[in-house]
């Protein structure tokens, strides 16, 4: 038996996530408990997440702590982590994936074709605002930060005529309830890794990496490995629209992607490939395949390198 502690932020979703990797791992045998942590990311709610830092605010607070050894993992939501982890760190699991897709939540309107002209629509997410905007121009797209919980809240305090969240966080926490409509992924593309869990580790822990790679789920490490790679190709940064979900039939991975304008002024850019994989670095290939058929994709459109280099990897 080996005693583990488990880092991961205080929201009650992060919460949840560290609680069912602390369960599996107890049921293995290991001891394991929990250190709550505040990241910069919960602690700055004014303004988005592209304006300071990216998602990896939510997980450097996380990563000192396994540095300075008072943690041996961190649990994170694998769209949350950056594209390249800082030297001495590694992702050494990627575990099942919950419902990748979007969620529509509402307490008046049962879909988004529902909504009235005009209506204000929750999401700090590039992505799904640029998706918004392509399926409904007509709507009022506001800011939307803080956890699960604190989303909520401000829809139900009026602040918003609906709001769009991922579907695996309401599962997970039981509020299904709240869903209204889910958006399928011709519809909606989910971001890069999104309702996947990824622990991350330091690269000389040894002992953690053994103990933890029976939770490796590998058809979605595959999937989220091409995913991730078109993210990093394009920049890997939450400052950019961009979306990419993949799937895995047998051995066979197929890849959507799409790429939005932070100007409004190109339209959004989609593009798809299908092959065989056999291990992360085939399916990373694919997804890097996808990622210059994007780039092509803008420049026919009339855009430049210019903007791939100030656009938004629809992320969140």
């Amino acid at each position: 038996m080996s005693k583990f502690t488990i880092a991961t932020r205080e929201s009650r979703l992060a919460m949840w996530q560290a609680e069912h990797v602390q369960a599996i791992l107890t049921r293995m045998g290991h001891s394991v408990s929990i250190l709550g942590m505040t990241t910069l990311g919960d602690q700055i709610l004014d303004r988005a997440l592209s304006q300071v830092g990216g998602k990896g605010l939510f997980v450097k607070e996380l990563e000192v702590a396994l540095e300075a050894g008072s943690a041996d993992l961190a649990v994170h939501s694998l769209k949350d982590v950056p594209m390249e982890l800082p030297e001495g760190f590694s992702l050494a699991c990627v575990m099942e994936r919950e419902d990748p897709r979007d969620a529509f939540v509402s307490p008046n309107y049962a879909n988004l074709a529902a909504l009235p002209q005009g209506a204000v629509v929750g999401t700090s997410s590039l992505r799904r605002m640029a998706l918004l905007r392509a399926l409904r121009p007509d709507l009022k797209i506001e800011p939307l930060r803080g956890n699960l919980d604190t989303r909520l809240r401000k829809l139900d305090e009026g602040q918003y005529d609906a709001i769009v969240l991922a579907a695996a966080g309401l599962k997970r926490l039981k509020l299904e309830a709240r869903i209204r409509d889910i958006f399928e992924p011709e519809v909606m593309l989910p971001a890069a890794g999104q309702g996947a869990l990824g622990i991350e580790v330091r690269s000389d822990g040894v002992d953690v990496t053994a103990a933890i790679t029976p939770l490796i789920h590998q058809p979605t490490w595959l999937a989220v490995a091409a995913e991730r790679a078109v993210s990093r190709a394009m920049g890997g940064s939450c400052s950019m629209p961009l979306a990419a979900y993949a799937t895995l039939q047998g051995d066979v991975l197929t890849i959507h992607a799409a790429w939005g304008d932070i100007d409004h002024k190109l339209p959004l850019v989609r593009a798809s490939a299908t092959g065989p994989v056999t291990d992360q670095a085939s399916a990373a290939a694919l997804g890097q395949r996808v990622a210059e058929a994007l780039k092509a994709g803008v420049l026919a459109q009339g855009g430049s390198l210019a903007h791939l280099d100030k656009a938004v990897v629809l992320g969140g």
